[in-house]
C-alpha cells in the first residue's frame, strides 16, 4: 500500500514523538524544516486558547518556509490528540485542528471513530498509538489511517512487547502506514525499524536533548549523561505505564526500585499530569546514543549520515 501523500517531503523516514510538556512550535518548526514529521500534544498548549496561536506560528512559518525552499519544502506536521475521557479539552483543540487543517493527527489512550472522521474530514491523516496487536486492530477498525507501535523501551507510556514480535504481527494483516517506536536513537536504528516491517521510526526521548526543546537543562542533561540502566516502568505516575529516568524520581524522594502500584481507574491527563511529568522525567531506553545536547537540526543531520552509513553497509553485504 503506498503511504498517503503527507509523507512525500520527508527526508528521513522520521516521525518525532510528541513529548507531554516539552515539545513546543519551536521543536516542531526546526523538525519539520530538517525533513522529519514534527508534533506536539494538543494539551502543551496552556491555557487551551494558546493552541490556537501555537497552530498559527506553526503554518505560518512553514508556509513561508516553503515558499522560499520550493525545492526542499518542509515535512508535515502533527498534533497528538489524549481522546482518553479525562481529557475535557478534546472538543476544544480538535475544533482548532479543524481550523487549521492539520495534515496528521496521532490518538493515544482509546481509539474513536468520531474522531477520527473529524480529521478525515478536513483531508487529515490519522495514526494511533498502540501497544499490542489487539488495539491495533480496534484503532484500524474505527478508522484510523496509520498506527504507531508503542514497544518496549519507549519513552513516557509505553508497551512490553518486542518490536520484532509487534511489528511482524501487525504486518501479517495490516499493510498501511505504520511508525514504529522504543528505543530508536540512531541512523542504524532507523533503518532498523525499516528493515523489520515498519515505515517510519517514532523518536522521542532524543529530541529532548536539543536546544528547542522545552525541557529544563537538568532534564537534558541527564539524557545525555545516562543509559539504558538509568529508566524505569511504573503506572504509579499517571496510571498507565511508562518509562521515566531514575534520577528524576530519586529527586522527587522516591526509591525507583520500589515504586507502588497505582490504580489505572484513576489516570488524569489534566493539571496532575502535567504536574507529575514536569518532576517526573518521561525517557526512553535508547538515550546510550544521545552524547550531547545541540540544535535539533544537528541531530536530524547526524541521524542521516548514520542512516546512509547504514544503508551502506548493508548493500555491501548484499554483495
Amino acid at each position: 500500500m503506498a503511504l498517503p501523500a503527507v509523507f512525500a517531503n520527508l527526508s528521513l523516514p522520521v516521525i518525532g514523538s510528541p513529548l507531554f510538556i516539552i515539545s513546543n512550535p519551536k521543536l516542531v518548526i526546526e523538525q519539520c524544516k530538517a525533513g522529519v514529521v514534527g508534533s506536539m500534544p494538543a494539551l502543551n498548549a496552556r491555557p487551551a486558547e494558546q493552541l490556537e496561536d501555537w497552530l498559527a506560528e506553526i503554518t505560518e512559518t512553514l508556509t513561508a518556509y516553503d515558499r522560499a525552499n520550493p525545492d526542499k519544502p518542509a515535512a508535515p506536521f502533527a498534533i497528538n490528540q489524549i481522546v482518553h475521557k479525562s481529557n475535557d479539552r478534546l472538543d476544544h483543540d480538535m475544533a482548532m485542528c479543524a481550523k487549521f487543517k492539520v495534515p496528521l493527527v496521532i490518538t493515544s489512550l482509546g481509539a474513536r471513530t468520531d474522531v477520527n472522521d473529524a480529521v478525515h474530514s478536513w483531508g487529515g491523516v490519522v495514526m494511533h498509538d498502540i501497544i499490542n496487536n489487539a488495539f491495533a486492530h480496534k484503532a484500524i477498525e474505527k478508522g484510523a489511517d496509520g498506527l504507531v507501535a508503542v514497544a518496549a523501551g519507549a519513552g513516557g507510556h509505553a508497551g512490553v512487547k518486542s518490536p520484532f514480535a509487534l511489528i511482524q504481527e501487525i504486518r501479517q494483516w495490516f499493510d498501511g502506514p505504520l511508525a514504529l517506536s522504543g528505543a530508536i536513537a540512531s541512523g542504524g536504528a532507523i533503518l532498523a525499524a525499516q528493515a523489520m516491517g515498519a515505515d517510519f521510526a517514532y523518536i522521542g526521548s532524543a529530541f529532548i536533548a536539543t536546544d528547542e526543546a522545552r525541557a529544563a537543562d537538568a532534564y537534558k542533561q541527564a539524557i545525555v549523561d545516562g543509559s539504558s540502566d538509568d529508566i524505569v516502568y511504573s503506572n504509579l505516575f499517571t496510571g498507565v505505564h511508562g518509562n521515566y529516568l531514575a534520577p528524576s524520581i530519586v529527586a522527587a524522594g522516591l526509591d525507583p526500585a520500589n515504586l507502588p502500584e497505582s490504580d489505572p481507574s484513576k489516570m488524569n491527563f489534566g493539571g496532575d499530569a502535567k504536574k507529575a511529568w514536569k518532576d517526573i522525567w518521561g525517557c526512553g531506553q535508547g538515550i546510550g546514543a544521545i552524547d550531547k545536547v545541540q540544535p535539533t537540526a544537528d541531530l536530524v543531520a547526524r541521524f542521516k549520515r548514520e542512516y546512509d552509513t547504514a544503508r551502506a553497509r548493508l548493500q555491501l553485504w548484499a554483495r
